[in-house]
């Protein structure tokens, strides 16, 4: 600030200016190509040194080559000038180029404006709550920069800017909470519209568990879902979130569509109680739903058709393309296909040829045991009792997957261990599957949501057992039992001491303990979320939900009377409040004006009236006595003598109290 101010003028206003411009375009660079944030960087640079040193402007021969060099740029990285992704490009540039081509004050106040759009922009690609934070600065500094233009003589420090900035801002936030309340939605937030574009999804799990997916998934910290039960939460171990049904093999990947469902359908029978919860998924480019094992009923996403597979997948017929919220209820106690006997098993049983001649001849051999759940049983103890390991970085194997990897490297993921168990199951004779979905999740005591991140993507198995129906088996927790009870970090080592690994952890940051990082990790995680269900997720049909309710409670004749009374209240403490902040000196002539109105008509002061114009007026219609035309010409010159007057040392209340006092006994001669 101390900088500034030994600056002149024109200079201190144009840093500021490019200090503003700075903090809009900066959150850009993380999506636009470096090519355009380097020169944005250099032209912004150009602009500090052109004007800290007193130099000329680059002239238009040399800007607009330039200029035309970057339209080629853009086009050249999106393959088109139209579109969100080279808009803002577009618009990002046309800032940066017009801060070297600013003449005239309008080009200033262009800048500022075309700045405020890119402020709107930046929702484009995200908006939690530190970038709406950010945004708030950058608007805040926008504004100060504004006012700083609009002095015409002696500017105030920048402190009292940025507070006159702040007021602005404060003054209008109402409105704004207002109008995001009762304005009308859309269909969807702005990002998330068709061509809009909302950079918040995320592939997750795909149709396809190859060894080495599901790992690379994990490293990944981002929240997948965040659930919210109603009652008492299931254990860790019980946490099993469904997702997609992997059914066909070809030797390499395991794939989902090679069941056909049965002619008779689904059967599923739940008993005991239910767990009812609420889920809040993120956005993706997927269409999958998850769920607790195993969902009652189908759930409502307004704006989306779901439906539900034979093998009880779920799913929309579109990707989920913004933050979606559903109510759901799951019986952890069933039954599913529970028959005598499945009418096809023979699909559930299915291996590619010429692959894994070792583990095929394994489960061949399991055959002898005559009772089904003993094979399962074998292959777990297998698990358990050999020098099995539980790695995110396992090596890499060849053609032979299997065979590898239970002779010969026998350290994997999940996908290795569900996948080796699913087809030494269907070569003892036992119809299974793959399931890929999430396992566990984080409880944040602050808010009572369980957040389950990418890092708890899991996958198991199921088998069909007569009498039981599909079972769910999970045998990696016969090698990492913990990876079940508590969490990936606790299951698997750091790669490095120094990873994001390590540092997961680390009892600082395990949110179970009661160190400080770790309260503070949940205090910014609870408040995440709720800008996430309060702010983000304020669709439309919760805003009719909410309008609705509130047409309800204003019904009432009490509720109706009280919104009466207290707009009232506001009323006259605003008033009272504009009364006290008025100068005694201009409430005095404020009266006079209103008191000369009322003696004659001709005599009320015009908007554009100066006081000496004013008294000059009045002395020539001689429609006042000798005596009250004195007093008012006495009035008017002090009063213009204040007015027009330079600072004067000493309290200027004080000062303003005594000549208040002397022009009201002036306008008690006003008759």
């Amino acid at each position: 600030m101390s900088f500034l101010r030994s600056l002149p003028r024109d200079k201190a206003d144009t840093l500021l200016l490019l200090g503003s411009v700075v903090l809009v375009l900066a959150p850009h660079a993380a999506h636009l190509p470096p090519w355009v944030t380097l020169l944005c960087a250099a032209t912004l640079a150009w602009r500090a040194v052109v004007t800290l040193r007193g130099r000329r402007m680059p002239p238009a021969l040399l800007l607009l080559p330039v200029a035309v060099a970057a339209m080629v740029g853009v086009q050249f990285s999106y393959q088109t000038l139209l579109g969100r992704d080279a808009g803002v490009a577009m618009l990002v540039l046309l800032v940066a180029f017009k801060m070297l081509e600013m003449h005239a004050r309008r080009d200033l106040y262009v800048v500022i404006f075309l700045c405020f759009f890119l402020v709107l922009s930046n929702f484009f690609y995200a908006q939690g709550i530190g970038s709406a934070l950010l945004m708030v600065a950058a608007v805040l500094a926008l504004l100060t920069t504004q006012i700083s233009f609009g002095f015409t003589g002696k500017v105030p420090p920048l402190r009292a800017r940025l507070a006159l900035g702040a007021r602005m801002l404060l003054l209008a936030a109402p409105i704004a909470v207002l109008l995001f309340f009762v304005f009308p939605r859309l269909g969807g937030p702005l990002w998330g519209m068709p061509g809009g574009g909302n950079g918040g999804g995320r592939s997750g799990l795909s149709e396809r568990m190859a060894p080495g997916q599901l790992s690379n998934l994990a490293m990944s910290g981002e929240p997948a879902f965040r659930v919210r039960f109603q009652g008492a939460a299931p254990a860790r171990e019980q946490l099993y979130w469904r997702g997609l049904v992997l059914d066909a093999f070809d030797g390499t990947a395991w794939t989902r569509g090679g069941s056909i469902a049965s002619r008779s359908g689904t059967s599923l029978s739940v008993r005991g109680q239910a767990l009812r919860y609420e889920i809040t998924q993120e956005p993706s480019d997927a269409r999958w739903l998850f769920t607790l094992e195993m969902p009652g009923h189908m759930p409502q996403l307004a704006g989306y058709r779901v439906r539900a597979s034979h093998q009880l997948e779920l799913s929309t017929e579109r990707p989920l393309a913004q933050r979606v919220r559903y109510a759901m209820q799951s019986y952890p106690d069933y039954a599913l296909d529970g028959q005598e006997a499945l009418e096809d098993p023979n699909q559930w049983l299915l291996l590619p040829y010429g692959y894994n001649p070792r583990a095929l001849a394994a489960g061949l051999a399991l055959r002898r045991e005559t009772e089904p759940a003993r094979r399962v049983e074998a292959v777990l103890r297998q698990f358990r009792e050999q020098p099995f390991s539980y790695t995110l970085e396992p090596p890499l194997l060849g053609r032979h997957s299997v065979d590898e990897f239970l002779y010969g490297t026998r350290a994997g993921f999940c996908e290795h261990y569900s996948g080796a168990f699913v087809f030494l199951m269907r070569a003892a004779g036992i119809p299974a599957r793959v399931v890929t979905g999430y396992q566990g999740g984080e409880l944040n005591p602050l808010d009572g949501y369980f957040t389950v991140r990418q890092s708890d993507a899991h996958a198991w198995a199921e088998v069909w057992l007569h009498g039981h129906g599909w079972v769910r088996v999970d045998p990696t927790a016969a090698v990492a039992p913990e990876r079940v009870r508590r969490n990936l970090a606790a299951a698997v080592p750091p790669p490095a001491p120094f990873g994001i690994d390590a540092l997961r952890g680390l009892s600082l940051f395990d949110g179970g303990g009661n160190a400080l990082l770790g309260r503070l990790r949940h205090a910014l995680g609870a408040v995440n979320n709720g800008w996430n269900q309060w702010v983000l997720n304020y669709t439309p049909e919760r805003q009719r939900g909410f309008l609705q309710a509130l047409g309800e409670h204003l019904a009432g004749w009490r509720i109706a009377v009280l919104v009466m009374v207290t707009g009232a209240v506001l009323l006259v403490l605003r008033i009272f409040y504009l009364r006290r902040e008025m100068n005694p000196v201009e409430a005095v002539y404020s009266s006079l004006c209103k008191r000369l109105a009322q003696l004659a008509p001709g005599l009320a002061r015009a908007a554009d009236e100066g006081p000496s114009a004013y008294a000059a007026r009045i002395a020539a219609t001689r429609q006042l006595a000798p005596s009250a035309l004195a007093a008012a010409a006495e009035f008017l010159r002090r009063y213009s003598a204040w007015r027009y007057a330079p600072p004067q040392p000493g309290p200027p209340l004080r000062r303003d109290r005594q000549l208040a006092a002397v022009l009201k006994s002036l306008l008690s001669q006003v008759r």
